[in-house]
This record gives C-alpha cells, sequence and structure tokens, in this order.
C-alpha cells in the first residue's frame, strides 16, 4: 500500500520526520564533518595549566563556534547561568559541594537534551561534561566556573554578531 498521501506531500515539502525512524531530515550531518574537540587538557586539579584560562578556553571557543547552526550564545550562556547559580551557592564549602554535586552533574542530562533538540553540538556537551567532572569539590568547582567564562569571553570574538 505505501504510506499516506499527507505523509507522502510532507516528504515532497522536506517536511515530516519525527519517530518514524531514519527519516530525520539531515539531522546530525553537519556534526559529522565537524572536528571533535579535544577535552583531555582542561583539568582543574593539580598545577593548572598556564594556559586552562587563555590558550585553551579560546581553542575549545573557536572549535565550538565553528558550528553555525548550533550553540548559540544564548544557549550557551544558560547552561553558564546555572553553573555560576551552583557555584555561588557551594562557595568554600567542600560539604555542601557533595550534597549538590548530583544537581550539579545534571546539567550533562540537560546539554544531552538540549543537543537532541539541536540546540548544541556534541562538542559542547563533550566540553561541559568534561568540566563538570573535573569539578571534585569546591575549589575545582570554582576552576570550572572560572574555564566557561574564560570560554563565553572567547566564544563572543568568534560569533560577535549574536546577542547583542
Amino acid at each position: 500500500m505505501g504510506e499516506p498521501r499527507h505523509q507522502q506531500q510532507q516528504r515532497a515539502r522536506g517536511q515530516g520526520g519525527g519517530y518514524r525512524g531514519g527519516d530525520r531530515g539531515g539531522r546530525g550531518r553537519e556534526q559529522a564533518s565537524l572536528p571533535a574537540l579535544k577535552v583531555d587538557d582542561i583539568r582543574f586539579s593539580g598545577d593548572l595549566d598556564p594556559e586552562l584560562f587563555n590558550g585553551i578556553a579560546k581553542r575549545c571557543a573557536a572549535t565550538i563556534g565553528a558550528n553555525k547552526k548550533r550553540n548559540k550564545p544564548s544557549q550557551l550562556r544558560r547552561f553558564y547561568d546555572e553553573l555560576v547559580m551552583w557555584q555561588t551557592k557551594v562557595g568554600t564549602d567542600d560539604a555542601r559541594f557533595q550534597q549538590v554535586r548530583p544537581f550539579i552533574l545534571m546539567l550533562n542530562a540537560k546539554a544531552a537534551y538540549a543537543e537532541g533538540r539541536e540546540l548544541v553540538d556534541k562538542n559542547f556537551v563533550a566540553l561541559l561534561e568534561r568540566c563538570l567532572r573535573q569539578a571534585e569539590d569546591a575549589r575545582t568547582l570554582g576552576y570550572a566556573k572560572l574555564f566557561f567564562e574564560a570560554f563565553l569571553g572567547f566564544y563572543k570574538e568568534e560569533r560577535p554578531g549574536e546577542n547583542k
């Protein structure tokens, strides 16, 4: 029999898709051509790399900024704002950090959801996950916040015309 006429018409217009399997309107293809972000040099424990808040943050901003279809500054700012909120609540209290760490790590789930909605890409998800995993106490959570702040500063340089 084939598919119903309205689905054929939607397909001809480039609409539809959804849960029906492989027809996702090209979703994800642009990610395959993007370079993978290297995150293993982002470390918040021990001696900090002198380039952590400079060269490393700038490289991350350049790689993530290359995807012009995703990673709008307003989306990235939402994640930063939540990280700042948690860092403010924790302050320098390691016990408080341990209490709220599950909620901080939940930012990874929120990033995965945003990726599924095509708001951010896999590189941003990898960056956020690396930063959150490196935050093991109140001090390193502060470093995660500072790194994200530096990243956003360089990101603005990469995409200056957006969200003025």
